[in-house]
């Protein structure tokens, strides 16, 4: 038998299940429209500020900077999994890596594009 049939069939079954509950909210749901139902959510509070309105730049600067950061995250836990198996190499490895991401990050720091102002 394929090995990627059961791969297939989880696919289509995920595929009829997000259908299927599409589906049946369409068909089973309140069709009710009201002011309040249509008002942009926020934490059980009526919105403060418009929904559309522009952010600055430096808010999607900062939101970029935390995914980099963040993401190295995903290569150290590795690394210290290994890290008994790696030895001095594996130490040496990542501390470039963290001085490079050190770097980048005093480098953006020392530029303000941390700052709200």
């Amino acid at each position: 038998m394929n090995p990627y049939v059961p791969v297939l069939i989880m696919l289509f079954l995920a595929a009829a299940t997000a259908a299927g509950m599409i589906a049946a909210t369409t068909w089973i749901g309140p069709k009710k429209k009201f002011a309040d139902k249509m008002e942009p959510f926020e934490c059980g509070e009526s919105p403060i500020v418009n929904p559309k309105q522009r952010f600055s730049v430096k808010f999607y600067l900062v939101a970029l900077f935390f995914v980099i950061f963040d993401i190295e995250t995903v290569f150290v836990y590795p690394w210290a999994v290994l890290f008994r198996e790696l030895n001095w190499f594996g130490f040496v490895e990542m501390m470039i890596f963290i001085f490079i991401l050190a770097v980048g990050l005093i480098y953006v720091w020392r530029r303000g594009a941390l700052e709200w102002d």
